[in-house]
């Protein structure tokens, strides 16, 4: 029997790679001789290097960068083992993670650390990255990122605009003479997995500022310089990005790859997916099991989970979900190929409990069993 076990992480728990190897270890005890396949995924978020290093048997790099308050610190990104291709969390230099929550401030968060990454992995001579957006702490469109990489963004008296989303309001005019040329030279695909255009109601001030912690007076300070930032990149290369989907991701980071590298905004399980081989793996699997933190009706937007599943049911596999938790509506997930799904929680708990990460592997590792003790039964049974 041979056995995909493909999971997203247990976010503020596990990392994907261990949320397969408790699965496996469940597994093992009661099909000891099966053929696993363990091929940790990720969406574009957090825990996206360490899968697809995993995957291309690459490695990390830690590099000092500037982190989203200006301050120095460091950050990771991975290369793969022939060097050509950059793996790239934006959330490692530029995240919500490294903000604590009393000084959240979306107004003067920069992504200039971001830019940090990739310039130090263009000195190192990769030509691919593969850009995970999720999770930044940033509504400044990439501004930081783009002066990081030699972009000079002017105000009327010449002089470079500062950090932060606010600044944007000074921009008058956009010279990239000195930006560095060795991106056009590069492929860039960026993981995301939101549609939202970069400004208006359904834009990255709105939707999503206020987790950054943005003020309703802020929400709408920003917005109209992200408006602004807009009109000034269409006077200058006659580009509207306005409205176009996916430029509102990572507060607007979607719509400076787009314009400025000419990425390609693709949704992250897609792009990791491919990288994995997935849909030939699971052609001459008999079992799939997938899991993330939580499962619910939003699930379906792009999920790892559903991701996979998805390609499950082309072939006709069955896809176990094992997850932290079970959310609303879950049941939405099964029209897209989950055959079924378990929570892993054994009694209740509270978060800090249930997150724990010995915690976690007990219950992952007791549910998985039980699971394969389960398919033992019916298999007595047929």
């Amino acid at each position: 029997m041979k056995i995909i076990i493909a999971p997203d992480s247990f976010k503020e728990s596990l990392s994907a790679i261990d949320v397969a190897n408790m699965i496996k270890n469940g597994f093992s005890q009661v099909y000891p001789d099966a053929n696993y396949a363990l091929l940790p995924v990720a969406d574009g978020g957090e825990g996206t290097v360490d899968a697809m290093v995993n995957v291309l048997n690459g490695h990390k790099v830690t590099v000092s960068i500037t982190d989203p308050l200006g301050e120095r610190g460091l950050a990771f990104y991975g290369i793969s083992d022939d060097g050509q291709t950059a793996i790239i969390e934006m959330a490692a230099a530029s995240g919500l993670e490294r903000v604590s929550l009393g000084k959240r401030d979306a107004k003067i968060t920069t992504s200039y650390g971001t830019g940090e990454l990739i310039k130090d992995a263009l000195d190192r001579g990769c030509k691919r990255f593969i850009i995970g957006i999720g999770g930044s702490a940033t509504n400044d469109g990439g501004a930081g990122m783009l002066q990081a990489l030699g972009v000079k963004l002017l105000d009327k008296f010449g002089n470079q605009i500062g950090y932060g989303g606010v600044s944007l309001s000074e921009l008058y005019k956009i010279d990239i003479t000195e930006i560095d040329r060795r991106i056009h030279e590069c492929e860039f695909e960026v993981a995301c997995d939101v549609t939202n255009p970069l400004t208006g109601e359904n834009g990255a001030s709105v939707i999503f500022g206020p987790q950054k912690g943005a003020s309703p007076q802020d929400v709408k300070l920003l917005d109209a310089n992200l408006k602004h930032f807009a009109k000034v990149i269409k006077q200058t290369f006659n580009i509207d990005i306005e409205y176009t989907p996916g430029t509102g991701a990572a507060g607007g980071m979607g719509a400076a790859l787009l314009v400025f590298m000419n990425a390609k905004l693709r949704p992250g399980i897609e792009i990791i997916t491919e990288l994995l081989n997935l849909d030939e793996l699971v052609q001459e699997a008999d079992l799939v099991i997938t899991g993330e933190g939580r499962l619910d009706h939003q699930s379906i937007n792009g999920k790892v989970p559903v991701g996979i599943a998805n390609i499950a049911k082309k072939h006709n596999k069955p896809v176990i979900a094992i997850v932290g938790s079970l959310g609303d509506k879950s049941q939405a997930v099964y029209p897209y190929g989950i055959s079924a799904m378990f929570s892993i929680l054994s009694k209740v708990s509270t978060l800090s409990e249930a997150l724990d990460s010995d915690t976690a592997r007990a219950n992952l590792y007791n549910t998985a069993m039980n699971i394969a003790l389960t398919l033992k039964i019916g298999n007595k049974l047929n």
